[in-house]
């Protein structure tokens, strides 16, 4: 299993070849729904089933044409998601992290887009339409962020699944610190 250090965007980018960059984004809009009719669903985030049967965020390796990391996320977020992505752009302001794996010679950059519930929906219903579906993309899933009764179903049973690379500490970090889940646990918010 490879191993994966933070680093900081400008150190990341100061690395050359034969560094590769990929470029990943956590999708999320506030959501008033209620499961049940009773709990609330407060947030819509989105991740999606991979091709290696792993869970993860939309996006991928950034390529020589690209101009920026953001304008080859944004390519990757359409090739993924569909022509829904088009209608907003991730831009440098919502960077989060980044993470090398020395192994693979690989810079994993993490960016989190708050959207509205409408549109979070027009990618859902899209994404099947898109050039990755089926193929790199097996679908999309919403991330529960509450926590049953039961203390086990919800977001903790979400997180027991397999995730790529740092995906899930990358999830944790950014609903803990966008204060989408409870701050006084990881597990999720208080229902």
């Amino acid at each position: 299993m490879a191993e994966f250090r933070k680093l900081e965007l400008s150190e990341a980018l100061a690395l050359g070849p034969p560094w590769r960059h990929a470029c990943h984004a956590m999708l999320y809009a506030p959501d008033p729904g209620k499961l049940f009719g009773r709990i609330p669903l407060r947030y819509a985030v989105l991740m999606q089933m991979r091709f290696d049967g792993r869970l993860g965020f939309p996006g991928g390796f950034v390529d020589s044409q690209d101009s920026c990391l953001e304008d080859g996320l944004n390519r990757e977020l359409c090739e993924e998601l569909g022509e829904a992505a088009s209608a907003f752009r991730v831009e440098r302001a919502n960077y989060r992290s980044s993470h090398v794996s020395d192994g693979r010679r690989v810079v994993a950059h993490f960016y989190t887009k708050q959207l509205e519930l409408e549109q979070l929906v027009a990618v859902e219903a899209r994404a099947p339409q898109a050039k990755d579906h089926g193929k790199e993309v097996l679908g999309l899933v919403r991330v529960p962020l509450y926590t049953l009764r039961d203390g086990v179903g919800g977001l903790p049973a979400f997180l027991k699944n397999s995730f790529i690379g740092t995906a899930r500490e990358q999830l944790q970090e950014a609903l803990h610190d966008l204060g989408l889940v409870d701050s006084a646990s990881s597990s999720g918010p208080k229902t």
